[in-house]
This record gives C-alpha cells, structure tokens and sequence, in this order.
C-alpha cells in the first residue's frame, strides 16, 4: 500500500506475527489466572472456540472436563501440540476464519495485537456466539488507529458501547455476551507492523481504519 501500511496477506508472514509467543504455551490454569474465570465453567453443549490458541495447551486440558462439548482451536501457525480426538485445531488467519457453527465461549488471549482488521474479527465472532454466549479477548484501544496516525479514541469506544460490546480500559479487554450482527462505522485500510511494542512489552500491530459515519 502507498501509505506504508500492508494487507492482512502481507501481516500473515510478517517477521513480527511470525516471532510473537504472547499465547503459544498457555495452558488452562494460565487461562485461568488471565481471564478470571474458569472457561471450563462457561461450556455447556455449544462448546468453547479459542482464536489464536497457540500450542492449544488450554484446549487439550480442557478435553476431559467439558462433557463431549465441541474444543475449536485456530492459531495461524500449526504448532500444536498432540490432541486427543475431541479437540478441532484448524490452520488459519482470524481474517481467513469462518465457521457455521455456535458456542457458549469464544476467547483470545492477546492474539488481536498481531491482527490487522481486529474488528473485523470482533464483528465475525459476535455472530458465532450462542444466545447466551460469552466472548472475551484482549484487546488495546489505542492500537486502533485512524488516518491521522492517532488512536480513534471516544468514537471507536463508543462504537463498541453500542455495538454490544463491553471494554475493560484498565485490562485492556473487551467483551460481548449473546449472538449479535455488528456493523462497526469504519473501514479497514492496513496494518503498521512497526509500531513497536505496546503495553505488554510486545512488539505489536497498529491496525488504521476510516471512519464513516
């Protein structure tokens, strides 16, 4: 792009996407300590989709203590480790990633940094809910950017506020509980992949939208 951003084609196999580990080991009990709450407690028959799941380490130990509920793993990189049969890992970007089917419990420990359209993303995954589903992702305001280089500010969280969307400003986490169709009044234009890092230490993405409305 003649802006210096680059597409989520282009972010897929950049060297900082490719050398982030913010989740690739994270078992349960870290998922635990994170979230602040037993995702194992919030899996009934729809089951639990983990996005950017890493080595599934949290997923795999979940197996035996989720009743036969479906385990959805997606990570860009196919780095698992050995899972038993009810655990689903699938190879793709958050972008690339579609799926027809519900669940009462969709996570992303810190994947969204590395993630170019990141509300793009929120909006799919609102609409893979269950009725009473629960999603919860990490997720920094101020890396949400718009043409001027400067962080959306008020208007993106308020777009999030009426979009359904709860946003933890100390945790940097946003949340949304039921199935939703979301129209976000912004367009995706690219991703800067030297931003450098953000709160977690991390180098990070800063992803840049237009506003319309």
């Amino acid at each position: 792009m003649d802006d210096g951003l680059i597409d989520d084609i282009a972010l897929a196999s950049s060297s900082v996407v490719a050398n982030n580990a913010m989740n690739r080991g994270r078992g349960l009990a870290s998922y635990r300590r994170h979230l602040g709450f037993d995702p194992v407690a919030m899996v009934c028959d729809r089951g639990w989709l983990d996005l950017c799941c890493g080595e599934a380490r949290a997923l795999i130990d979940a197996a035996d203590l989720v009743g036969g509920a479906p385990l959805v793993g997606v990570d860009l990189v196919g780095y698992f480790r050995a899972a038993p049969a009810a655990v689903d890992l699938r190879v793709s970007s958050l972008p690339d990633f579609h799926t027809d089917d519900r669940f009462d419990l969709i996570t992303c420990v810190h994947g969204l940094h590395y993630v170019g359209d990141r509300l793009g993303v929120l909006a799919k995954a609102a609409l893979w809910l269950a009725d009473d589903g629960l999603l919860v992702a990490d997720f920094d305001a101020r890396d949400v950017r718009g043409p001027d280089g400067r962080p959306l500010g008020r208007p993106l969280l308020t777009a999030l506020r009426e979009a359904g969307f709860d946003y933890d400003s100390r945790r940097r986490r946003v949340s949304c509980r039921g199935r939703a169709a979301v129209h976000f009044p912004f367009t995706y234009r690219g991703a800067d992949v030297a931003a450098g890092p953000n709160y977690t230490g991390q180098d990070t993405v800063h992803a840049y939208y237009d506003s319309h409305g």
